[in-house]
């Protein structure tokens, strides 16, 4: 079993101070949607998504999500429930992953997924933004 990436995601209040400060850390903006609220910044192979959606709870904000990518998500929500997670069923959201979701004891979110759509380049179809039909632990 191969674990591709982690990403992390994490919240933000402003998208613009957000980018602003990550660039002058030397991270460029990859991919960027204003509608969502959503960027994917990189420095070589690092990648970093900020997303103001992510905040449900304005007075107390999510401090992260952090988004795995394995080889064969099937395989490895397999893998993960027969290891004694309870863990919900994968989900196939708007934005083409088949994922799914959880805390870690501190209550951290874990998204875990694999690009399952079929030629949709991601700003036709969406990111991981916690808009989806995901598993309800947006």
């Amino acid at each position: 079993m191969k674990m591709n990436r982690a990403i992390p995601m994490l919240p933000v209040k402003s998208m613009a101070a957000s980018i602003e400060f990550y660039q002058k850390l030397g991270f460029s903006v990859e991919e960027k949607n204003d509608h969502w609220g959503w960027a994917m910044l990189c420095f070589d192979e690092c990648r970093l998504m900020v997303d103001q959606s992510i905040n449900l709870h304005k007075d107390a904000p999510r401090q992260s999500v952090l988004y795995l990518y394995p080889g064969n998500i099937v395989e490895y929500h397999r893998q993960v429930r027969s290891n004694g997670l309870d863990i919900p069923d994968l989900d196939l959201t708007f934005y083409g992953m088949t994922e799914f979701r959880l805390e870690d004891p501190d209550g951290n979110r874990l998204w875990i997924g694999q690009d399952t759509s079929t030629g949709t380049d991601r700003e036709q179809r969406g990111t991981p933004s916690g808009q989806g039909e995901s598993s309800g632990l947006n």
